[in-house]
């Protein structure tokens, strides 16, 4: 595949090896004191893409708390939760997810990415997800945890991204409801970005969507899918879901490939105009990317593991902005 992201083909049916929850043994929890427990600090950046990000740069006036998607998804795999003690696991973190979608944020703010024991892909699948409430659990204590550490000991009262995708925006999710939604933090919040899952405004007490480009205090959210094309759950997981359109970031319905900035590749180059895409309910519809070996992406419909990848560029200039905006309205004396 041309673009790196989760892997979540939505309605397929697979057979796993596995185990009840209750006779699965679940990995020992991380302690977010250790820095070994962290994938990305802003002193412990393990990863940069030549060409895109550059070198590290210096502390910036907002911070990035980023939840990565579902890595977990090996068939033999028996567990419910991931070990995050595994090098394997935290090289396909960092060499995946880290590297081409948390990057996206890191000119806006300080990048902060823990570790947690994330569901298995298979909760997504009937019959295992059954088992879903109580992997998500695991997960989430995890998440929860190693936001309020952050908060504790790292953020000393800076604005607030929080990014993520799929299985971590529904981490991302919870945290807005825990932490955020009629809270006093909402104010801190720059944005929330959220793509990957469906997302409700129906689900907050305070929290909007964003519907410009320099609205702060709330959040954005899409799932791609290829032009003219439905999963096969659509109205089970898509449909009356919030969808922005992550190239204009307002209401417009279309936008045209010269209002693209750039899709990230795997060979860590930026490709500028290179889709377009409409707005229907629930889903983000796009064109084929214009990028090297895209004959492999017009093969398949469902995009959702490119829904960072594709509007990488956008969403890193989207950032910036939001987080500019976010000290105007809140420090406007402050340049």
């Amino acid at each position: 595949m041309a673009l790196t992201g989760s892997l979540l083909l939505t309605g397929c049916k697979s057979t796993y090896k596995t185990l009840s929850f209750d006779e699965t043994k679940i990995p020992e929890a991380p302690d977010y004191a250790n820095e070994d427990f962290w994938a990305v600090l802003p002193d412990k950046h393990p990863l940069e893409l030549k060409n895109v990000i550059g070198s590290k740069t210096e502390a910036k006036r907002a911070d990035v708390f980023f939840i990565y998607p579902t890595i977990l998804t090996d068939r033999k795999n028996t567990a419910w939760n991931a070990d995050i003690r595994d090098p394997e696991i935290r090289k396909d973190v960092l060499e995946g997810t880290i590297a081409y979608q948390a990057s996206a944020f890191e000119a806006a703010g300080n990048l902060y990415a823990p570790f947690y024991r994330q569901s298995h892909y298979k909760i997504y699948v009937a019959p295992y997800d059954k088992e879903e409430a109580p992997s998500r659990n695991v997960a989430y204590s995890d998440v929860r945890k190693a936001f309020q550490y952050y908060l504790d000991n790292y953020n000393n009262g800076k604005p607030i991204i929080l990014a993520s995708h799929s299985q971590g925006s529904i981490m991302g999710k919870m945290l807005l409801l825990d932490f955020f939604d009629n809270k006093p933090l909402q104010q801190r919040l720059v944005a929330a970005y959220l793509p990957g899952i469906r997302v409700m405004e129906i689900e907050f007490k305070t929290i909007k969507s964003l519907e410009t480009p320099i609205s702060t205090n709330g959040y954005v959210s899409w799932n791609t899918y290829k032009r003219k094309k439905y999963p096969k759950r659509y109205k089970e997981w898509y449909s009356g879901g919030t969808v922005t359109n992550p190239i204009t970031w307002g209401n417009e319905i279309r936008s045209n490939y010269d209002q693209h900035l750039g899709v990230l590749n795997t060979d860590n180059q930026i490709y500028p105009n290179a889709l377009e895409v409409e707005v229907i309910d629930g889903m983000l519809w796009s064109t084929v990317p214009k990028i090297p070996k895209r004959f492999f992406l017009s093969l398949i419909k469902n995009y959702h593991f490119a829904d960072i990848n594709l509007f990488w560029k956008d969403i890193q200039q989207n950032a910036i902005q939001r987080v500019d905006n976010w000290f105007k309205k809140n420090q406007p004396d402050v340049e």
